[in-house]
């Protein structure tokens, strides 16, 4: 009688482990490469019909076989039926075929995952209802979760088949098919900024300018209402007294002084109860030391693309700062443009390329006497990021400045992008030719470099760019910077950046309607976020670092360049602009070939041309 083969040994409980050394060790486990099947589930993960998938793939069926052998033996559960079933299975000898046996598997495989899900259902009895407890936690892990998901908009492509999985940019073309109405308001607003964006705002000046008039009176009488009411609060006093509570870790105090402050707090109300409203986010937050975690929840829930431009809009025709910076930075290129042909402009840090757009239309518009309209040349230099979003970000901006150029009638418009630290750009990357002009321009960007290098013998990232700026010898390097002191102590910066914000939300008070969603946006989301992160981050975590004019004019002299003198003409243009259209509260002013902006005597932002100490070398 021959005797039947041994039978095969248990396949180990883990993929990646071999077995022990056999005789005769089962060729149905090995023969599958983990290389084959760890591919093929992963695809299976990503669908919904998983059941109907699971029949048709002959290497499942094999790995299938050694389980189905475990789960038929009486030991291997409490459901008679099936253990019954699976005997009858093995004792018929070959009987049955392939695909029984699958159902088989597939229907005690079943029954476990249902009481997997009924335990789980007792399990979460015994958790919190929800919004009662572990708040924070649902948060940080909300912010998780939306990182990975983040994370996920890379493509995938399986190296066999290659299927690609595109799982973030599936869910973002549901989100445009829900909302395609929003995505068409926000294309549109983009095309009206591009396209007119001084006309825009001049016209809603006019239209702040009557709802002001018509609030200010109201404004004052409540304004001294409240005075009388609450004896003058000094809540900038209530403020500062909390921050010194949180820097010597008084939380009792703190808690004390907080619980005073929102009393006096309100996103509606008047200047200084919003501005009460962000600051003691900011300072429960540090109270807490969550600042970190509480910064990474507000970066994943951005305003959307129409509540900004919305945002935009209102700021650009209610305030003067960016309007002088932009037409500051043109009117500068226009000058530097005189009687040459070729443009190529350095841009840190471009966000939507706004400023870029009206210049388009200013290069075409001025060429009279039958002079030949010149060539531009953009180079954007970006953050250097994992995901797509930002390169995504400045195909737009190229598309859209393409669409201008050719709609102005420019001959040759060519844009490059650079995605790197902006401390390795140089000179050899930005393909530079000895006839064109070279402008280099930062519009409050080089605050976000960090002040001081990780390693003590290395330049700080601010200065190495500075030094590589000098080296690519511009015939001017533009430079608009916010006028604030961001030491390392954490009482000093939080006076400075009080008393920097209770001047831009008193400006916002004076121009612009209470009632106004946008101003709320703009004051909670937009500068609360950077308020918020000045006062509760710290290290790496902390964005912008501004310096004052003074700390950025010595710093740009030790990196070798050279202040230029302002030009009066562009001087006097900037300042009929603020004094014709702009609250009689703006200050622009001038102070060691620095043009400055302020409000009520508080130096907010300020201005300055540059070149290489060696210019005539270009």
């Amino acid at each position: 009688m021959e005797q039947s083969p041994p039978s095969p040994p248990s396949p180990p409980v883990y993929l990646d482990l071999p077995q022990k050394p056999n005789g005769s060790s089962s060729e149905g486990w090995h023969h599958v490469p983990n290389d084959m099947m760890l591919p093929y589930i992963s695809r299976m993960l990503l669908e919904d019909d998983i059941d109907s998938k699971l029949n048709d793939h002959p290497a499942i069926l094999q790995v299938q076989q050694p389980f189905a052998q475990i789960l038929s033996s009486p030991s291997s559960g409490t459901n008679t039926g099936n253990t019954e079933g699976a005997n009858d299975l093995l004792q018929d000898d070959g009987g049955r075929d392939e695909s029984t046996l699958n159902q088989l598997v597939l229907s005690s495989g079943t029954n476990m995952a249902q009481a997997f899900t009924k335990g789980m259902e007792e399990a979460s009895m015994f958790l919190p209802p929800k919004g009662k407890n572990f708040q924070s936690n649902k948060q940080v892990s909300q912010v998780v979760r939306d990182s990975c998901n983040r994370t996920r908009v890379k493509k995938r492509y399986n190296e066999e088949d290659h299927i690609e999985e595109d799982v973030g940019r599936t869910s973002k073309a549901v989100m445009m098919t829900k909302e395609p109405e929003e995505e068409n308001c926000a294309n549109e607003m983009l095309d009206e900024i591009m396209s007119h964006a001084y006309d825009t705002c001049i016209r809603g000046i006019g239209n702040l300018r009557v709802v002001a008039t018509d609030n200010e009176a109201e404004k004052k009488r409540s304004s001294r209402s409240k005075a009388a009411k609450d004896h003058v609060v000094d809540v900038r006093t209530l403020l500062i007294s909390c921050a010194q509570a949180v820097a010597s870790n008084n939380h009792m105090g703190a808690r004390e002084l907080l619980q005073q402050i929102k009393k006096h707090a309100s996103a509606t109300g008047d200047a200084t109860q919003r501005l009460a409203q962000c600051f003691t986010k900011g300072l429960e937050a540090r109270l807490m030391g969550s600042g970190r975690q509480l910064w990474q929840l507000i970066m994943a829930d951005r305003p959307s693309v129409v509540e900004f431009l919305k945002v935009h809009n209102l700021y650009w025709a209610a305030c003067c700062f960016n309007k002088v910076a932009v037409s500051f930075s043109t009117m500068t290129i226009m000058e530097a443009m005189v009687g040459k042909s070729r443009l190529h402009i350095v841009d840190y840090g471009m966000h939507f390329g706004f400023q870029w757009a009206g210049l388009l239309q200013w290069l075409a518009s001025s060429r009279e006497g039958g002079l030949p309209l010149p060539e531009v040349k953009i180079t954007a230099i970006g953050r250097p990021k994992r995901n797509s979003c930002a390169a995504m970000q400045m195909e737009e901006i190229e598309f859209r400045l393409r669409k201008r150029a050719n709609d102005f009638g420019l001959p040759s418009f060519k844009f490059h992008k650079i995605m790197k630290k902006w401390e390795d750009v140089s000179i050899q990357d930005l393909n530079t030719e000895a006839d064109e002009v070279l402008v280099v321009s930062d519009l409050f960007n080089l605050s976000t470099l960090m002040d001081e290098s990780g390693y003590f013998q290395d330049p700080s990232p601010r200065d190495a760019v500075l030094g590589n700026i000098k080296k690519m010898r511009p015939d001017v390097f533009i430079q608009s910077i916010l006028n604030r002191s961001c030491g390392t102590s954490f009482l000093p910066r939080f006076r400075e950046v009080l008393y920097y914000y209770m001047a831009l939300f008193d400006m916002l008070d004076a121009t612009m309607p209470r009632e106004s969603k946008s101003r709320l946006v703009l004051e909670q989301v937009v500068f609360g976020r950077s308020a918020l992160n000045a006062i509760a981050c710290e290290g790496l975590d902390r964005v912008d670092r501004p310096e004052k004019y003074r700390q950025w004019q010595a710093r740009n002299q030790r990196a070798g360049l050279r202040q230029l003198p302002l030009k009066p003409r562009i001087i006097g243009a900037v300042k009929d602009m603020v004094l014709n259209h702009h609250h009689k509260d703006f200050l622009i002013c001038e102070d060691g070939q620095w043009l400055l902006q302020g409000w009520r005597g508080r130096i907010l932002f300020a201005h300055s041309t540059w070149v290489a100490q060696d210019a005539s070398s270009r």
